[in-house]
């Protein structure tokens, strides 16, 4: 779409993806605690697949999961971004905004602070009237990241999640919504 998307804060950059990404970005989906709220590890092969998904996003739709690095050291941290859930749920057609990152870098607010930029560029760069993100209720992490950013949950929207078997400890989502006027009122 013309301009490649390029999100930089105070101590972070948002960018497309590189070749060299894909070597820490597999060993990041390899980690079974990073891994631990999705249903599995992925493969070096499942993690490029994934990184080409990803950029097929970008050229569709102007926005995606971007390659997150450290500003000042230029080391690879995880992705955090827009993209557009395949299930089909009560809340779909929608955009969802989310992150992984690596292990060494939680507990810095990096993730609250990527998805803070990638929320403004979907609402102000995209146009998009709501984003959405959601979770199992046991990654309390990123529910606190959902909260810090202002976006807000109804149980009643809650949801099980299609992919995943029914007996499956992941099953079970809750969904977290932020709309464009209340960002706005928040920023």
């Amino acid at each position: 779409m013309g301009k490649e998307p390029e999100l930089k804060t105070s101590r972070l950059l948002l960018r497309r993806w590189r070749k060299t990404d894909l070597e820490p970005f597999a060993a990041l989906n390899a980690d079974p605690v990073v891994m631990e709220h999705m249903p599995t590890v992925l493969t070096s092969r499942e993690t490029a697949l994934w990184i080409a998904r990803i950029e097929l996003g970008f050229e569709e739709y102007g926005f995606g999961l971007w390659a997150l690095e450290h500003g000042v050291t230029g080391d690879f941290i995880g992705l955090t971004g827009l993209s557009v859930p395949r299930i089909e749920a009560h809340f779909t057609p929608a955009v969802e905004v989310g992150w992984r990152l690596a292990r060494e870098h939680w507990g810095n607010g990096y993730a609250s602070e990527a998805a803070a930029a990638a929320l403004g560029f979907g609402f102000s760069e995209s146009r998009l009237d709501e984003i959405v993100s959601f979770t199992v209720p046991a990654n309390t992490s990123s529910i606190k990241v959902m909260e810090r950013l202002g976006m807000t949950r109804d149980p009643e929207e809650d949801f099980e999640h299609p992919f995943l078997e029914g007996d499956s400890r992941l099953r079970r989502h809750v969904l977290y919504r932020m709309s464009v006027g209340h960002w706005n009122d928040l920023h």
